[in-house]
């Protein structure tokens, strides 16, 4: 049988297969879903991803469109053209944390300091360093089972870790902000640092700023103040001293563990006004040990800079006040 096509059969049948084509993505439900790459169910978030509560458990997944992490209650996607860069790394934790070392130490004859050499295992890191809306720096870290980490980064094309470098603004006759504070991208050339820590240390120095009473406003690097606008504040820091730390070392080495294979930070701070005043230098270390030791150590780094900062501008403040009454004395 033989069958002949005119103009507008030819036009009649495309127009249906383009129609049941349509169709069939409705049904499926594939327009517009993009497709996994890499995903993990196993995944702890350790710290800096907005909406998201440290410690909660959940999926991150790296699809074309960029990072997801689905806990609990929320979700949130880091969008790909965001991501500044991505990084993965290891650490070697002791088996079930304190229940752990009280079964070691348990075990007689000495065999608790044996079995630590064993009872441990390999947890991995992803940290994700991304900028929001605004165009503020933001870093989150991951804790992964081992192995995983790699394979995230493998999945989103290899992206190395780098630093990024944001605008900077000039202050000069511009709108100040009156108790806000900025905190610069941190300098990390000096000593080397894992993006973890530079992560997590930037992260929880933000969010204590936030809680002192009387800071208006506490600025993300490359965030958009919006035209013509500065913060009174400016807070600097660079790395001068890195060493990571090492349970496991602690946990084999018995009662000499408590000083020894500790997680040391060192930092040089610097914090100025927008009216040069104020230039106030001061060496901060923190060290730390036990579980999550990049978490508390970043913390530690945080809360120290935090008070610093509230004392000099405390006193920044008073000395420029007892001055203005001066010099309205004279006048």
């Amino acid at each position: 049988m033989h069958f002949r096509f005119t103009y507008a059969s030819r036009l009649s049948v495309l127009v249906a297969v383009f129609a049941f084509h349509i169709h069939a993505q409705a049904v499926s439900g594939s327009t517009n879903a993009p497709s996994a790459m890499w995903s993990s169910q196993n995944v702890q978030h350790a710290y800096g991803l907005p909406q998201a509560k440290p410690n909660d458990k959940g999926t991150l997944t790296v699809t074309s469109e960029g990072v997801s992490f689905t806990g609990k209650a929320e979700r949130f996607t880091i969008q790909r053209p965001s991501v500044i860069a991505v990084s993965a790394g290891n650490q070697r934790v002791e088996l079930w944390g304190m229940k752990g070392r009280l079964l070691r130490m348990a075990i007689p004859d000495g065999g608790g300091l044996a079995a630590a050499g064993v009872m441990q295992h390999r947890v991995d890191t992803l940290t994700v360093e991304f900028s929001d809306s605004k165009g503020g720096y933001h870093g989150a870290v991951f804790l992964l089972p081992a192995n995983e980490a790699e394979r995230a980064v493998e999945s989103f094309f290899r992206v190395a870790v780098v630093q990024h470098e944001f605008p900077s603004v000039t202050c000069q006759d511009s709108t100040i902000k009156p108790k806000s504070v900025l905190v610069s991208f941190p300098d990390w050339e000096k000593s080397e640092v894992p993006a973890a820590y530079r992560v997590l240390v930037y992260e929880h120095l933000i969010d204590r700023l936030a809680h002192i009473d009387g800071i208006s406003h506490v600025y993300r690097d490359g965030e958009d103040r919006g035209p013509g606008v500065c913060p009174q504040y400016t807070i600097h820091i660079a790395v001068t001293g890195f060493k990571q730390g090492s349970q496991v070392q602690r946990a084999v080495t018995g009662p000499v563990g408590f000083f020894v294979g500790t997680t040391q930070m060192g930092f040089d701070t610097t914090i100025t006004d927008a009216s040069g005043k104020l230039h106030a230098q001061e060496h901060i270390k923190a060290a730390a040990r036990g579980e999550s030791e990049s978490t508390k150590v970043a913390d530690t780094v945080a809360k120290n800079l935090a008070k610093h900062y509230s004392k000099v501008e405390k006193t920044f403040e008073q000395i420029t006040m007892v001055n203005s009454e001066s010099t309205t004395r004279l006048y």
